[in-house]
C-alpha cells in the first residue's frame, strides 16, 4: 500500500489550522457561554435576586431604549467620540510602528536593547497605569500646549473636528505605547525581505526613499492590514475606553441593569466588526475580491 504524499498547500493549511485551533478551543471553553449569555441578556430584562438571576425575554426592547433614555444617549455620545478618535489614532500608531521598525532593522549597535525598550510598555502597561499617566499630565498635552498647537487647533477647526484631534495630541505619548506589538510584527516582516532586492535597486540608481516606497512598503502591505485590525481591536478592548466604562457603569444602574448593558455591548461589538469589515474591504487585493487566485 503506497502512501499518498501530502501536497504543500495542504501542509500549509494544516499548520495554519493548528495555530488557529488553539484559539478556537480556548474560545469554546472560556468565551462561548458568556458570549451566548450576553446575547440572551441583551434581549431580556435581567434582575439579580436572592434566589438567582431572573430573566424575562422581551426581544429588542433594550436596543430600542438605548435611543430613548439618558444613559443610552450618553453611551451613543461616548461611541461617536470613540469612532472619531480611532480614525486619528490608528494611522498614527501604524505610521509610527513602520518608522520605528525600519530604524530598528538597521545595523545599529545595541539595537536589541532598543527593541526591548520599545516593546517594554506592552509588558508593563495596563488600563490603570495609562490612566494615571494621563491624569498626571504625562500623555503629551503639556508639550504641545507650551508651543501653542492646542490653541491653534481650537481656533482653526470647528469643535466637532477639533475635539478628537486635541484628544490625540493630549494622549500622543500614550498612543505610542500601544505600538509595541505592531513594531514587532513589522520588524519580523522586514527581516524576511531579501537584501539582494535592495542591492539590485541600489545598482539601478534607487535611493533610500525610492527603496522604501517601491520595496519596503509593498512588502509590508499584508502586515499593515494585520496591524490595523490588531490596533482597532486593541483600542476597542482597552479597559479605560470611554465606551467600555459607560457599559460597565450601566451594569449596576437601576435604570438599565445587565440587560441594557448587554445590549450596549452588542451594539458596540457590531460597530467594531463593521469597522474591521470596512478595513478588510479596503486592504484585500482586487483579484481576491473578484474570486481570482493570487499568483
Amino acid at each position: 500500500m503506497t502512501k499518498r504524499k501530502m501536497s504543500r498547500a495542504l501542509r500549509e493549511n494544516l499548520i495554519g489550522y493548528s495555530f488557529i485551533g488553539i484559539w478556537i478551543v480556548g474560545f469554546f471553553i472560556f468565551m462561548f457561554y458568556p458570549f451566548i449569555s450576553s446575547l440572551i441578556y441583551s434581549m431580556s430584562e435581567v434582575r439579580i435576586l436572592g434566589s438567582g438571576i431572573d430573566v424575562q425575554f422581551h426581544w429588542f426592547e433594550n436596543f430600542r431604549r438605548i435611543f430613548q433614555i439618558e444613559e443610552g444617549f450618553q453611551f451613543i455620545e461616548a461611541l461617536i467620540s470613540f469612532l472619531k478618535e480611532i480614525i486619528f489614532q490608528v494611522p498614527i500608531i501604524i505610521v509610527f510602528s513602520v518608522l520605528i521598525a525600519v530604524l530598528l532593522n538597521q545595523p545599529l549597535k545595541g539595537r536589541g536593547m532598543f527593541r526591548s525598550i520599545f516593546f517594554l510598555p506592552v509588558i508593563i502597561s495596563s488600563g490603570p497605569v495609562i490612566n494615571e499617566l494621563i491624569t498626571q499630565g504625562a500623555g503629551g498635552a503639556a508639550i504641545f500646549e507650551s508651543y501653542g498647537f492646542i490653541s491653534i487647533i481650537e481656533n482653526t477647526l470647528n469643535p466637532g473636528l477639533a475635539a478628537p484631534i486635541i484628544s490625540v495630541f493630549s494622549e500622543i505619548i500614550i498612543i505610542f505605547w500601544f505600538s509595541g506589538v505592531q513594531i514587532l510584527i513589522f520588524l519580523a516582516g522586514l527581516q524576511k525581505v531579501d537584501r539582494q532586492i535592495y542591492e539590485a535597486a541600489r545598482v539601478d540608481g534607487a535611493g533610500p526613499w525610492e527603496s522604501f516606497w517601491k520595496i519596503t512598503l509593498p512588502s509590508l502591505s499584508t502586515l499593515v492590514f494585520i496591524n490595523v485590525i490588531y490596533t482597532i481591536v486593541l483600542l476597542s478592548t482597552f479597559s479605560e475606553n470611554a465606551v467600555i466604562i459607560s457599559i460597565k457603569s450601566n451594569m449596576f444602574n437601576i435604570n438599565t441593569g445587565y440587560g441594557m448593558a448587554s445590549a450596549m455591548a452588542w451594539v458596540y461589538f457590531i460597530i467594531v466588526m463593521l469597522m474591521i469589515g470596512l478595513v478588510a474591504i479596503i486592504f484585500i487585493p482586487k483579484n481576491v475580491k473578484e474570486g481570482g487566485k493570487r499568483r
